[in-house]
């Protein structure tokens, strides 16, 4: 313990946050997997609220970024990743094409609760692959090289997914209606 004081202003909570704080002690597995769980919620909160009108605002012109573009995205990547790549599940991706590859962000038709319910889906998917894999070690097969990569690697590359996806919301939210914090 030091003699440094703590300080008294720390960065605002967001409102109505009942996010569970990730442990500041635990081993690899659940801190990464509660650390996931715990961005994952802060998107939802973020987006929580909001009128469907208001998820599809693209609020940061010229960026072409919504709240809703972004729940589809975030589903996609967890298919991605945990689903066809991780476990090998021949399931189809979603919201892309090779002919259009960024329709999860240009397409908004579509129902934004229908939208939000699929990522709530694939998230519980990703959870429910992550659970019965023996370790962080196991590994699924990089479709574009063919290469192995490891659980591990593939919750901490959410983790910064999610990082760099939550700052997007902040700055969308407050452009749409004020709303900040942490």
């Amino acid at each position: 313990m030091t003699d440094t004081a703590a300080p008294k202003h720390y960065a605002p909570r967001w409102n109505d946050d009942t996010r569970p704080a990730p442990p500041a002690v635990g081993g690899e597995r659940e801190t990464l997997g509660a650390v996931l769980d715990w961005h994952r919620a802060t998107f939802e909160l973020k987006c929580a609220g909001l009128s469907p009108e208001q998820l599809s605002e693209r609020a940061v012109p010229p960026s072409g970024l919504s709240l809703h573009g972004m729940v589809r995205h975030l589903a996609g990547v967890e298919r991605w990743w945990f689903r066809i790549q991780f476990a090998g599940e021949d399931v189809p991706m979603l919201y892309y094409s090779d002919d259009d590859p960024d329709q999860d962000f240009d397409s908004l038709d579509g129902d934004v609760e229908e939208a939000f319910a699929v990522w709530r889906t694939e998230c519980e998917h990703s959870r429910q692959v992550t659970a019965a894999a023996a370790s962080l070690d196991e590994t699924g097969i990089r479709k574009r090289t063919g290469e192995p990569i490891s659980l591990r690697r593939i919750m901490v590359d959410m983790i910064a997914e999610y990082a760099r996806h939550n700052g997007h919301a902040d700055l969308l939210r407050e452009r749409i209606d004020g709303s900040t914090g942490m």
